[in-house]
């Protein structure tokens, strides 16, 4: 997957290119243009790679039988894919022009509202949708910060785009974790949002659950709620139809009202049912069915791990 994208943004020239003449087209038209490239990213991807995203789609989701609704999952994740590349390749110049069509918002409020306690707010999601798109958005209105994943060279031209949109992120594979939670809490510090996509994965995370499963996810969303009184809003956003998206922003939780600094596995499985929950509402636009299976502990290593690591779940 990362292929892909890498051979799309290696010349920024011809990208530049492309992208006015994509400009001139109505937009109808580049949809249906999107669409055909849908089908040639679904046969290009082989048998091999649609049979891995089949079987992710179908277990995780728990379809068994229903092959009918895993097809076309698997499907419309393709469509979705091309449609969001060309959105943030080719498309992403023209944000500032569109934002009064391109984005129906429900419950910013919530945010607003968590705002005023004065010690800023963690916006949480996965990675669904066009999340660059809403990043984008939440930096228009907000002095906001993310954490990105620069270890691909693929995606480094994506991240580029939007750092030249005024979007900051910080490194999370080139900056210290020390100094990464001091950036964090000092911009919270300063009521800022920190944009925080929940579902990235690397394999020294702290072991957690999702879709029934173990996995390891991130839990410094809950270590900052829980230390810093910070209030978590769990946010995601949604292909409406075509190039129009809903960003939905929910009550705010409170986590360090609920939870103690040796609970915050337990309040990071609280945040993983809220992403699994939003990922089974729009399963063809989360982006990692790809390699989902690769996060899964192996059986060997469940074996190693006592029954009384695993976190239970506790009211927030």
């Amino acid at each position: 997957m990362y292929e892909w994208i890498g051979s799309l943004t290696g010349n920024r020239k011809r990208l530049d290119a492309i992208s006015r003449w994509c400009g001139r087209l109505p937009r109808w038209l580049m949809l249906l243009i999107c669409r055909g490239v849908g089908v040639m990213l679904y046969i290009a991807a082989g048998s091999k790679l649609r049979k891995r995203i089949l079987g992710n789609v179908s277990e995780a989701l728990g379809l068994g039988r229903q092959q009918g609704r895993a097809l076309w999952y698997q499907w419309n994740y393709f469509q979705n894919l091309a449609i969001t590349l060309y959105e943030i390749v080719l498309e992403s110049g023209r944000l500032p022009q569109s934002e009064a069509w391109r984005f129906r918002v429900e419950g910013e409020e919530k945010l607003q509202e968590a705002l005023q306690l004065g010690r800023g707010a963690i916006a949480y999601a996965p990675h669904a949708g066009n999340f660059f798109y809403y990043y984008w958005y939440l930096c228009q209105k907000y002095p906001c910060l993310t954490v990105a994943t620069g270890g691909s060279a693929e995606l480094r031209p994506l991240y580029g785009i939007f750092e030249g949109l005024g979007c900051p992120g910080l490194d999370y594979d080139s900056t210290p974790p020390l100094e990464l939670m001091r950036r964090l809490k000092k911009h919270l510090a300063g009521n800022g949002v920190v944009f925080l996509l929940g579902d990235f994965w690397r394999p020294s995370f702290p072991l957690s659950r999702m879709f029934g499963k173990r996995t390891r996810t991130p839990d410094g969303a809950a270590s900052l709620s829980i230390e810093q009184h910070v209030p978590v809003i769990p946010f995601y956003g949604r292909r409406e139809h075509g190039f129009v998206h809903c960003l939905t922003f929910e009550p705010p939780l409170h986590l360090y009202a609920g939870y103690e600094r040796k609970q915050r596995g337990e309040a990071t499985l609280l945040l993983n049912r809220f992403m699994e929950r939003v990922i089974r509402s729009c399963p063809e636009q989360w982006f990692y069915w790809f390699n989902m299976d690769e996060r899964w502990e192996e059986k060997e290593a469940l074996h190693q791990e006592a029954d009384t690591d695993t976190p239970t779940s506790h009211s927030a």
